[in-house]
């Protein structure tokens, strides 16, 4: 966030899943409370959360190495860098991609949406 959002005024989206709503996570986003807002959002709506693309991105660059990750280490190593490389317009983009992502939801009145 920090990086993407240097000046604090980031808004963070996340589905809500059981594992996002631990109290270690809970802890930290209210710890950090000033540095970004956090959307309240419906748990288990993968056509209004953009991460379900940037998961995508990494499996597809984490794939296309050479060699392949041999080891749970290996793997961590290479998602992170994968991570870190993800140029900023993509985060961006998928940001910018909100309003017709919440269109087409609206459009499929809830349902699948093709996003």
């Amino acid at each position: 966030m920090r990086i993407i959002f240097p000046q604090n005024d980031g808004i963070y989206q996340q589905d809500n899943a059981r594992c996002n709503k631990a109290r270690n996570v809970c802890a930290w986003f209210e710890e950090h409370q000033d540095e970004f807002t956090v959307l309240p959002w419906p748990e288990n709506s993968p056509d209004l959360n953009p991460i379900e693309n940037l998961w995508d991105h990494l499996d597809r660059v984490v794939r296309a190495m050479d060699p392949q990750p041999r080891n749970l280490a290996q793997l961590a190593t290479a998602l992170e860098s994968a991570w870190l490389n993800i140029p900023v317009n993509t985060f961006r983009n998928l940001n910018d991609s909100l309003p017709a992502r919440l269109a087409a939801v609206r459009s499929a009145k809830g349902g699948y949406s093709g996003f």
